[in-house]
């Protein structure tokens, strides 16, 4: 009796220095079983969403347009993100944005039309936009900043597992259904897995305390933000041109365009390649990055971002691009660092709504360049993906240049 009570101890003693060294307090446990429930559900379909469109007849222009909204949609929801976690605090925020996320998701499952796709993919789309700055405004509320990087590698690292797992899926439903049914198939569970999310993360997420006063006005919010903040922004949306740009036609140029193209089955195994190696990235790296400067890990991020258009243009078979699917998880590298270094430079007691305002910023530019991504798809893949390969370069030049450490900013609190 006497070992089973000291087996006992020493196990828990061991869970607890776990669960303090990955950052799992308080409402972390039911922040990280929301991300994975709805996070499945959204990726049992989103990556076949131009696949779908074109088999409905929408066309490479709709799926332009479908790009575009989806960074239009970033940008728009980012503010009022930010804004109601501010005002109501991230429980309350979140089931909000999940009702809205399911809603969308019907649409689609009740009316099979390219333009029902564009329409229900304003709610569902919102999901991951409108609730990042609530999300994030949780990590920095119950995490000390020691921890930030940790907890929003947690966060991401979560997000990857329904990012591999999804595609997999979907594109086996594909597989056994065909596009049309496969994909409705694939909504009919995103509906369910969110209503499952909604009720568990009432459950498990304890409530925080709302900000007395938020500004609606984005600009105060803007013009306060350090030069260190405003440099990486600025970095940051030249970066996501060179995603954004030949997003939407991925898996267009995998499953359609290349010398010997792959079935869905083997696309959703690309996609999960990718998560993996992410997925295999962000501990150790936000283990380094709490205890580090934090610039080289954001740069080698935004490398990886530049090399992929390039190396994925000469992939034409399946076992290439495996390499370059590889190479694309890579680019997650310091995707927490940035993350955390938004938090740490935003003021405290408005870090939802800066990060809102930050994403704002960013995505509204984006969204240009995804749906320029059509016409320069039009003209050939080439340029599509060389085009975005420019501004990648350019991105990585100036935070090379301009990017600051935070230790080069001004303090924040080390709660």
């Amino acid at each position: 009796m006497q070992f089973l009570h000291r087996a006992r101890e020493f196990l828990g003693r061991r869970l607890h220095r776990t669960r303090e060294f990955l950052g799992l307090r308080g409402s972390m446990a039911g922040l990280l079983a929301m991300v994975i429930l709805v996070g499945l559900g959204e990726k049992l379909a989103e990556d076949f969403l131009p696949i779908y469109l074109i088999a409905l007849g929408g066309g490479f222009i709709s799926v332009g347009f479908l790009n575009a909204l989806d960074n239009l949609l970033g940008a728009a929801y980012s503010l009022p993100g930010g804004y109601l976690a501010q005002r109501w605090g991230p429980k309350r925020a979140l089931l909000a944005f999940n009702l809205l996320a399911m809603a969308g998701f019907l649409i689609v499952i009740l009316i099979p039309a390219w333009p029902a796709v564009l329409i229900g993919a304003v709610f569902f789309l919102a999901w991951t936009a409108i609730s990042l700055p609530a999300t994030m405004g949780l990590v920095a509320q119950v995490l000390p900043r020691s921890k930030r990087t940790m907890g929003v590698a947690m966060h991401s690292l979560v997000r990857r597992v329904p990012m591999a797992l999804g595609p997999l899926l979907g594109g086996l439903l594909i597989q056994r259904y065909g596009t049309l049914a496969g994909v409705r198939l694939a909504f009919v569970a995103a509906f369910a897995l969110a209503a499952l999310a909604a009720l568990l993360q009432q459950l498990l997420i304890q409530d925080q305390p709302p900000a007395a006063r938020v500004p609606a006005n984005p600009l105060p919010i803007l013009h306060a933000m350090s030069p260190a903040l405003r440099s990486l922004l600025v970095a940051d949306t030249l970066i996501r041109f060179c995603e954004q740009i030949p997003y939407a036609f991925v898996v267009v140029w995998a499953m359609q365009t290349i010398a010997h193209p792959v079935r869905a089955d083997q696309f959703g195994l690309l996609r999960t390649v990718e998560m993996t190696t992410a997925a295999l990235l962000y501990i150790p790296l936000a283990y380094l990055a709490d205890r580090s400067v934090k610039k080289p890990f954001v740069l080698l991020t935004f490398i990886f971002f530049t090399l992929f258009p390039v190396v994925l243009l000469l992939a034409q078979s399946f076992w290439t691009l495996l390499g370059a699917f590889a190479l694309r998880g890579l680019k997650e590298f310091g995707e927490a660092t940035r993350k955390a270094l938004i938090l740490d430079l935003a003021p405290e007691d408005r870090r939802a709504i800066t990060f809102g305002v930050y994403y704002l910023v960013r995505d509204s530019i984006v969204a240009l360049a995804a749906f320029g991504g059509a016409f320069l798809w039009q003209i050939s893949p080439a340029a599509n993906f060389l085009t975005a390969a420019a501004f990648g370069l350019a991105g990585t030049l100036w935070f090379a240049r301009y990017g600051r450490d935070l230790t080069d900013a001004r303090p924040q609190d080390a709660r």
